[in-house]
């Protein structure tokens, strides 16, 4: 029976797998058709960018269509991501789902526009400070798109923070009590998270680290909220 149940489940993993697969692979190849207009778009707040070698410009154009692919894809990757949690779930846990389940699809897009449009900006003022008559910007247009991509996934994956210390809370996994007193060490794990998930200079690690903080406190709100009432 429980060998039943582990094929059973690896099978629905599998389905909703090349599902969530289709649906990337659709969207990028949506996202490859309008392609030049959303590259002047990213582009614009360095004004030009070059390629050194004859293959870097197709990568990039590569790169920048998956992740549009996967923003656009988004929707239908998260709707198969719960609900395969859902086949972990009581039946009174999956009615979280239709509350959580929207919610993170809004506070990855809210943390991938606070990527665009603050952490951006920032970082490339500050790195770009650094050139002079002697050290000119030659950006090249791969790792410029690599730079961007990571910035816009990095924030909306770190954005889910409070969604999910609130849902871990609401099924009974974690304590708003359990979250105070581990908080030093989070700080701990959000320090590393940050320079994981951003490009490696200090500025926009700082950049992402206080709102990470912020989100944290509120996951804590979140999970004071959703932690279920004692009968």
């Amino acid at each position: 029976m429980a060998a039943q149940s582990f094929f059973s489940h690896l099978n629905e993993f599998r389905d909703r797998a090349i599902k969530s697969l289709l649906a990337f692979i659709v969207a990028t190849l949506i996202i490859w058709n309008f392609l030049d207009p959303v590259i002047r778009y990213v582009v614009e707040p360095v004004g030009r960018i070059v390629f050194t070698s004859p293959e870097e410009a197709f990568s990039a154009r590569m790169t920048l269509a998956m992740t549009g692919g996967f923003l656009f894809a988004l929707p239908v990757i998260l709707y198969h991501f719960w609900k395969f949690i859902a086949l972990g779930l009581t039946d009174k846990e999956r009615r979280y789902i239709k509350i959580f389940g929207p919610l993170s699809l809004f506070f990855f897009f809210a943390g991938s526009a606070f990527g665009y449009f603050v952490m951006l900006p920032i970082s490339l003022k500050f790195l770009l400070s650094f050139s002079s008559i002697w050290m000119v910007p030659m950006i090249t247009v791969d790792k410029y798109i690599s730079f961007v991509g990571t910035i816009i996934i990095g924030s909306g994956v770190t954005f889910e923070l409070p969604l999910v210390l609130g849902f871990l809370a609401r099924i009974g996994i974690a304590t708003p009590e359990f979250l105070r007193q581990k908080r030093r060490y989070a700080y701990v794990i959000i320090l590393i998270v940050a320079a994981i998930l951003t490009p490696p200079d200090v500025v926009s690690q700082m950049i992402l680290t206080i709102p990470l903080v912020v989100l944290y406190e509120l996951g804590i709100f979140f999970s004071q909220l959703a932690q279920p009432k004692n009968p």
